[in-house]
This record gives structure tokens, sequence and C-alpha cells, in this order.
């Protein structure tokens, strides 16, 4: 396992980008719209997300701050065989919040688990 990613949510993605970026050295690596969820997602990080850990920065449409301690998403840490690593987990007795399943509108296989202080853990299938 790896850590792919970490989730900020936003409320100036411009801003926020240009921080990163500008500030401290990170690249823009991908930014997407997704109209249907009202939401946009940008990606920055000092390499490529193949080989490096990267932050995943959420600006929902319409939202300008968050208060603290609603600003964290989640970490994402990519997986071989996501259902066996979710049964393991249940038999541990971890809860597994969201059972494995496909994304909407996407091919990508995830899951999520709490950490033992509700911090939620995503679970991506990866080859």
């Amino acid at each position: 396992m790896r850590i792919l990613h970490t989730m900020l949510r936003v409320g100036d993605l411009d801003k926020s980008i240009n921080f990163y970026v500008n500030r401290l050295g990170m690249n823009l690596i991908r930014r997407k719209d997704y109209p249907h969820g009202k939401f946009t997602l940008a990606f920055v990080g000092y390499g490529s997300e193949k080989n490096n850990a990267v932050i995943e920065l959420t600006h929902n449409w319409g939202k300008l701050s968050y208060e603290k301690g609603t600003g964290y998403g989640h970490i994402a840490l990519g997986v071989k065989d996501i259902y066996e690593i979710c049964k393991d987990l249940e038999d541990n007795g971890c809860n597994v919040t969201t059972k494995p399943k496909t994304m909407k509108n996407s091919k990508t296989l995830l899951a999520f688990v709490e950490d033992p202080d509700g911090y939620k853990i995503e679970l991506i299938e990866r080859d």
C-alpha cells in the first residue's frame, strides 16, 4: 500500500492553487470540473501521481469557506484487492463505512474506512 493523495476542501480554488504552486513550489498536475456534482478537483504535488503522493484540492461550487475541522476530507491509499482488504478490516473490528463500489461516472473501484478517531481513509483499487 501507499498514500495516493490527501484531499482538502477549499473556498477559492484559484487562490489555493496559487499558494501551492507559486508559494510552495508544487506543480498543478491536473484540474477537472464535475458539473453533475457541482465541484472542481485540482491535484498539486512535487511529482507525478504515478510515483508520488499529492494533494487534491476540492472546490464545491458556491461554498466559500469551511469551519476549522470540516476542511479535512480523506487520505487515499492504493490497494491491490479492495474486497479482501475490506473483509480483513471488518474481520478485525474496523468500521468500513462504504463497501467497495464503482464511483459514479467512472470505473474507479473504491471503499472508505474510518480510523479510530473517525478520520476517513479512502481505499482505491489499483493494479
